[in-house]
């Protein structure tokens, strides 16, 4: 096997979302993902703990991206201008390989309760990691944990439109635009 071969991580990847989708969560194997992404064992384990944690393969990358977002956005800007920073800079991050894979994940997440699980607290630990970040800057709680929930929001809608679209718009257009919808949809509240 090659396991020295580059992008090691994105086969594996690639691997166990689309076994996951061709034949289940459960009946899944950290062998059969090794052995399809061109990899040992060992190797998988030292990319991954188990098969559950290739789900969130990236999440604190993308917690760390978030936060720098927010904390690079101008002095003065509203919680919202900030998260709008940190959507600019996470989609600012996001390659080809990451356009194509949300199709296979969403199938694959779709296909397993514990998957939709993992999915969801990942969501959460977005959300925390946008929340903390703006409390840094001064925002009151209750509002930075509203803006944070939005900005998640906003992502996976713009994540969902992007990752269906041939890639000639950006995921920031379509996460900032997610983002004034939201913000639209809240002000009729």
């Amino acid at each position: 096997m090659a396991r020295w071969e580059p992008g090691a991580r994105e086969r594996m990847v690639l691997a166990a979302v689309d076994l996951f989708t061709e034949q289940g969560y459960d009946a899944t194997t950290v062998a059969e993902i090794a052995e399809r992404a061109g990899v040992t064992k060992s190797t998988f384990h030292r990319h991954f703990p188990d098969k559950r944690d290739v789900l969130v393969a990236g999440q604190q990358s993308l917690s760390a991206l978030l936060t720098e977002g927010v904390a690079e956005a101008p002095e003065g800007a509203t919680p919202l201008e900030a998260v709008a920073a940190a959507l600019r800079k996470v989609s600012g991050e996001m390659t080809s390989f990451n356009r194509e894979l949300g199709p296979r994940l969403k199938a694959a997440v779709a296909a397993s309760a514990e998957l939709q699980e993992r999915d969801a607290l990942k969501s959460v630990g977005l959300a925390v990691a946008l929340t903390e970040a703006l409390e840094a800057r001064g925002v009151p709680q209750v509002t930075a944990r509203l803006a944070g929930e939005l900005g998640v929001l906003a992502f996976h809608h713009g994540w969902s439109q992007w990752s269906g679209s041939d890639g000639r718009t950006d995921l920031a257009t379509y996460a900032l635009g997610a983002l004034e919808e939201l913000k639209a949809a809240a002000t009729a509240l």
